[in-house]
C-alpha cells in the first residue's frame, strides 16, 4: 500500500539493535512469573483523555487503548489492530476504509463498533483542545460508518499519511457510555480497549497495568500485567533500579548513567538497550513577546548557540547536534541551521542586532520542564544560558514547572522562549514539520507558514511513494531557517535500561520512541 524510502527502511533494520552489558538475553515465549514488571519513567501523563493528548500522555494510553492500526515490533509501517483490514479505495488517496475485527469489547464488556470509531475521532475535533490532537486531523473531511464493523474516512485533500496519523494514541477508541461527546472525561478513569486495563493510578506517582482478557489486538502480550512508575527525578530512578525497586527505566536515564551502566554494567546485574530514534529537542520562540518576536533576536540565538558543546559537555555524546528540524534518517533532513549560521560567531550575532538597531543586551527568558525529559535538561539550559551570556549581547532568565503545569503554561502562551522534545508520531517527514505550523499546532503557538501549509505539505501528501517527498521537505526546512521560529539543538537515542532478569527491552520501543510494555518478561531459563 505504501512505498517507503530506504532511509526508513533503514532505521527500521537498526531499531533492533541492542547493546547489552551483562549476560545475553535468553527469553521464553510467555512468562511464567506473575509478579508485575516496574517500569520506572520521568515522563507522567498530563492527561488520561486521548482528545486532550499530544505529548508523553501517549505513552500510557498505547497500552491501555487500542487504534484502529499499530506497530508490530521492529516494524516501521502500521499493520491492523482494532481493524481486520485497512486501506484506501481510491487513487486519489482521499477515502480510506477501515474493517474492524470482529467481537471487539471494551474491557468492562461494552461493545466496540464502528460507531464507537467514529465517536472517538468525532469528539477530538468537537472538543479541540489547544495544542492538542485535532491539530492531527487537518486533512479529514467526515467519517462514514457502515454497518457494525466498517468506518470510512473522507478527506478533504489527499494524504498518504493519514493511516500513520490513525496509529498515534492521539486516536485512541473510547468507550462512549463513557466519555462526553463534548468534553474532557474528569474522572481520572480509563475506559479502554487496549492490551491492558488500568486497575489503579496514582497521578504523577503510579499507574498499574493488569492484563485485559477482552483485548483483540496486534499485541503479543508476554506478562501478565506492569506498574509504571514515575518520578520527579532521575537520581532517585536510577538509585531505584540499582536497588531492584523497579525492573525497567524507560525514559528520563541521564546522560552520566546511560555511560555508567554500558561500561559497568555487568558488575551490576544491568543491562542496557540502545535504540537508535529520531527523537528531537528544540527551542520555541513566541511571537507574541516584545523580544522573542524579532526575527534578529531569533537569528543572533542561533549564532551563538554552540551545539556540539551542549551535546558533549552536558549529554556525554549520548545525542548529536542538530541542524534541522528534520533528523538524520528521514527524507528531507538537510544541514540548513549550519549552512545559514555556521559554526557559533559572537562578532556575527552582534552584526546580526546591530544592523537591525539592537544595541543593548538582550532579555530573554527561557523555560524548561523540571521533569518531563530526565535530570539533563536543567544542565542543558543552564549551558544554553552560559553560552547566551558569554556573547555579552544577552541577559537570560531561566524558570521550569513540572510538566503537567509546563504543559498548561505554553499552550497559553505564557513564556518567550521555552523548550520542547519531540518523539514522532511516526516515522515520516511530515511528523516533524506539520505538527508545528498553522494557527493550531502541538505547540499551542500560532505559526503561519502558508507557504509550507498550503503547498508544500498538500503536494507532498499526495505522494504514496514517501521517498519521493524530498524536494518539498527540504523546502520547508528552509522556511524554517529563515523564519528562526524554531531552534534545533540535538538529535538523541532512547536508551533502556533493566536488570538482567529482563527480556524483550530489545523490542519494546515502538517508531513512536513509546514502550510497548507487552513484550518485556522475566526470563524463564539461564
Amino acid at each position: 500500500m505504501f512505498k517507503r524510502d530506504r532511509y526508513l527502511r533503514q532505521l527500521a533494520a537498526i531499531t533492533s539493535i541492542t547493546m547489552v552489558a551483562g549476560c545475553g538475553v535468553l527469553s521464553s515465549d510467555s512468562s511464567d512469573d506473575d509478579r508485575p514488571i516496574v517500569v520506572g519513567t520521568t515522563s507522567a501523563p498530563s492527561t488520561l483523555d486521548p482528545a486532550a493528548a499530544w505529548d508523553s500522555s501517549w505513552e500510557l494510553m498505547r497500552n491501555v487503548f487500542q487504534t484502529l492500526l499499530n506497530y508490530d515490533p521492529g516494524a516501521s509501517e502500521p499493520a491492523p489492530d482494532a481493524a481486520e483490514s485497512c486501506e484506501f479505495t481510491d487513487t486519489a488517496t482521499t477515502v480510506y476504509s477501515c474493517k474492524l475485527r470482529e467481537g471487539l469489547k471494551f474491557a468492562d464488556g461494552h461493545d466496540l463498533n464502528a460507531q464507537a470509531v467514529k465517536y472517538s475521532i468525532d469528539r477530538i475535533k468537537k472538543i479541540n483542545v489547544n495544542g492538542g490532537p485535532a491539530g492531527l486531523l487537518g486533512s479529514l473531511s467526515r467519517i462514514q460508518v457502515k454497518g457494525d464493523r466498517e468506518v470510512v474516512f473522507h478527506l478533504n485533500e489527499p494524504d498518504a499519511t493519514f493511516p500513520f496519523v490513525l496509529s498515534t494514541p492521539a486516536m485512541s477508541i473510547v468507550d462512549p457510555e463513557e466519555y462526553p461527546a463534548d468534553k474532557l472525561r474528569d474522572d481520572g478513569e480509563i475506559s479502554g480497549s487496549g492490551p491492558y486495563n488500568l486497575s489503579s493510578y496514582d497521578d504523577g506517582k503510579q499507574a498499574e497495568l493488569v492484563r485485559n482478557d477482552n483485548y483483540k489486538g496486534i499485541a503479543d502480550r508476554k506478562n501478565n500485567g506492569v506498574t509504571i512508575r514515575y518520578f520527579q527525578q532521575s537520581s532517585e530512578m536510577v538509585d531505584a533500579l540499582r536497588n531492584k525497586k523497579i525492573d525497567v527505566i524507560y525514559r528520563g536515564l541521564p546522560a552520566s548513567a546511560t555511560v555508567d551502566i554500558q561500561e559497568n554494567g555487568q558488575d551490576e546485574g544491568l543491562q542496557l538497550i540502545e535504540n537508535p530514534t529520531t527523537e528531537i529537542s528544540y527551542l520555541v520562540f513566541n511571537p507574541k513577546d516584545p523580544w522573542a518576536k524579532r526575527p534578529e533576536v531569533r537569528k543572533a540565538v542561533a549564532q551563538v548557540i554552540d551545539r556540539p558543546t551542549l551535546a558533549h559537555k552536558v549529554y556525554k555524546d549520548t545525542v548529536e547536534p542538530l541542524y534541522s528540524m528534520i533528523p538524520r534518517g528521514l527524507v528531507g533532513h538537510t544541514t540548513s541551521f549550519f549552512d545559514s549560521f555556521g559554526d557559533p560567531n559572537k562578532a556575527k550575532a552582534k552584526k546580526i542586532l546591530t544592523d537591525a538597531g539592537i544595541t543593548q543586551k538582550v532579555p530573554l527568558t527561557l523555560w524548561y520542564t523540571s521533569d518531563r525529559y530526565g535530570s539533563q535538561t536543567k544542565p542543558a539550559f543552564q549551558e544554553i544560558k552560559r553560552q547566551l551570556e558569554a556573547s555579552g549581547l544577552f541577559t537570560v532568565t531561566l524558570k521550569s514547572r513540572p510538566w503537567k503545569t509546563y504543559v498548561e503554561g505554553y499552550r497559553n502562551g505564557e513564556y518567550p522562549v521555552f523548550g520542547r522534545g519531540w518523539f514522532p508520531d511516526f516515522a515520516d517527514a511530515d511528523n516533524f514539520v506539520a505538527p508545528f505550523v498553522g494557527q493550531q499546532n502541538a505547540l499551542g503557538t500560532p505559526y503561519d507558514a502558508p507557504e509550507i501549509t498550503g503547498k508544500l505539505l498538500p503536494e507532498s501528501r499526495r505522494k504514496s511513494d514517501r521517498g519521493a517527498v524530498a524536494e518539498e521537505f527540504e523546502e520547508a526546512q528552509k522556511i524554517f531557517m529563515e523564519d528562526a521560529r524554531l531552534l534545533p539543538l540535538w538529535q538523541g537515542k532512547q536508551f533502556v535500561a533493566a536488570n538482567e532478569e529482563i527480556a524483550g527491552a530489545e523490542k519494546s520501543i515502538d517508531p513512536a520512541t513509546m514502550m510497548t510494555m507487552w513484550t518485556l518478561s522475566w526470563k524463564t531459563s539461564w
